[in-house]
């Protein structure tokens, strides 16, 4: 108990708290939530690290200051009332709540009196660039698959096109004009990840970036905490859909909500068709996805290196949309071959004791786990591993969705489940429990544990799935 109060006066503790407005995204009461439950704040930066960017450097000097003000005020007190320590050891006491508290007046500061014009004089010019920019823009937007579909898209179109999307998860308004930054001024096809955490954030997006072409990957609990319902989810993603009115929109029939959503006009895609086109002889496994397109008398034989069933819908929707744009089949065929996993999106990764590592730590969200644990399922000739800490952000939806993961996971029939103790976990077995699971159910403390322990545990032949990685403020 005194080591963890301690804590609070080690060296580091301002630049921990600076981290922890950093993963919190700035969002002051998701900060402050966080801060109430420490207890040592030495293990705080447990799966990532501190990044010195500009704020975050700001926010640190201050609370030092702060250190520096109180500090000096204690010493005079004493200096002027000696004996007088009673408000010396309170103000000592009170320090680290000053501190973590403190640094909001310049958060705040930048948020709302620096930062609001500058965003506005950046993203205008951004947006000036765009709209003298002769290159067709796609906007890809969903609960899910954005980053994914926005790189298939882009691996695709380059056979035939000079194409250019934003890199990482540049998918804000900062982002987005950074890349514009970037811009040549000669490319033919420009891609966008649009990212909706809050109502509305889809049509300032789209006044931004202007689109002539949208993709809506699929709509599902993903960010519930802050969106509260499906339906509010389902309304901001739709906005751009209205944004493009009569233009060109796809979008994944295999998500229910987003189907629903749908309107006269819109190209469905799914694993079994794309608008006209036909698809059959899908197979799927460690090596790669191959199925046919068929519409007409036009038959396309395709194979992608990505992994799983569900990668069919977009590929297929890529695939329409390239050969509209102009692409021929050849050029098409050559860039779905091209088309491959992308970091920690169901990843393979082999090492040389004959273990297949799948890394699927980016992937968050309920649609994507049942997608991953249906191919993983799909494995059966060899021993399959499962490890997840869980999905944050489901809302009031948190307990139903973590024991169907555990009953999709009985069905598929999962040797060993690697579990890590948190809130959410229990949930699972219980799933898992409740579908008659037969298979091992190991536990751990936390997902390092689990990883240092893999390679022991693990033969040759296995194949192991890290599933969604846990950021520190929900541990």
């Amino acid at each position: 108990m005194l080591k963890n109060w301690l804590s609070r006066y080690t060296l580091r503790y301002p630049t921990t708290l600076a981290y922890m407005l950093q993963a919190s995204e700035y969002h002051i009461l998701d900060y402050l939530s966080w801060h109430s439950h420490v207890k040592d704040f030495r293990i705080v930066e447990h799966r990532k690290k501190f990044v010195p960017t500009a704020k975050a450097i700001v926010l640190v000097a201050f609370a030092w200051a702060i250190i520096t003000i109180s500090c000096a005020a204690v010493i005079a007190w004493l200096w002027l009332l000696p004996r007088q320590y009673a408000l010396a050891i309170f103000v000592l006491l009170l320090m680290p709540h000053i501190v973590a508290y403190g640094m909001l007046v310049p958060l705040l500061f930048l948020q709302y009196v620096i930062q609001p014009p500058t965003t506005h004089f950046i993203t205008a010019r951004a947006k000036k660039t765009l709209q003298s920019h002769k290159a067709l823009k796609i906007a890809v937007a969903g609960s899910f698959g954005k980053t994914t579909m926005r790189e298939i898209l882009k691996t695709v179109l380059l056979a035939g096109k000079k194409v250019a999307a934003p890199p990482h998860s540049w998918n804000t308004p900062l982002g987005i004009a950074r890349f514009v930054d970037t811009l040549h001024g000669d490319e033919e096809v420009l891609i966008f990840e649009l990212g909706e955490y809050y109502p509305d954030d889809i049509k300032k997006l789209c006044k931004l970036v202007q689109p002539d072409i949208g993709i809506i990957t699929g709509i599902n609990e993903a960010h519930l905490e802050k969106f509260k319902t499906v339906e509010r989810t389902a309304r901001t993603i739709y906005e751009l859909a209205d944004c493009l009115k009569e233009k060109p929109t796809y979008v994944n029939s295999e998500s229910e909500l987003a189907r629903k959503s749908a309107r006269p006009g819109h190209t469905l895609y799914s694993r079994e068709s794309t608008g006209e086109w036909k698809v059959t002889d899908a197979k799927t496994g460690l090596e790669g996805t191959s199925f046919t397109l068929t519409k007409g008398n036009l038959i396309l034989e395709l194979h992608s290196n990505l992994l799983g069933l569900h990668q069919i819908g977009p590929l297929a929707a890529t695939a329409d949309l390239a050969l509209a744009l102009g692409l021929s089949p050849e050029q098409v065929k050559s860039g779905i071959e091209k088309t491959k996993s992308f970091d920690h999106r169901l990843e393979p990764k082999a090492d040389a004791s004959g273990v297949v590592t799948l890394d699927d730590s980016y992937n968050g969200n309920p649609d994507g786990v049942k997608a991953v644990i249906d191919f993983l399922g799909s494995l059966e000739s060899r021993r399959r591993w499962y490890i997840t800490p869980g999905l944050v952000e489901m809302g009031p939806k948190t307990e139903a969705v973590h024991r169907e993961i555990g009953k999709q996971l009985a069905d598929a029939r999962i040797e060993h489940i690697v579990l890590t103790k948190n809130s959410v976990t229990p949930y699972i077995e219980k799933g898992l429990m409740e579908a008659n699971y037969t298979g091992k159910i190991i536990w751990f403390d936390d997902a390092l544990a689990a990883f240092a322990a893999l390679p022991h545990l693990t033969a040759s032949g296995d194949v192991v799935l890290l599933q969604n990685d846990w950021p520190d403020q929900y541990r």
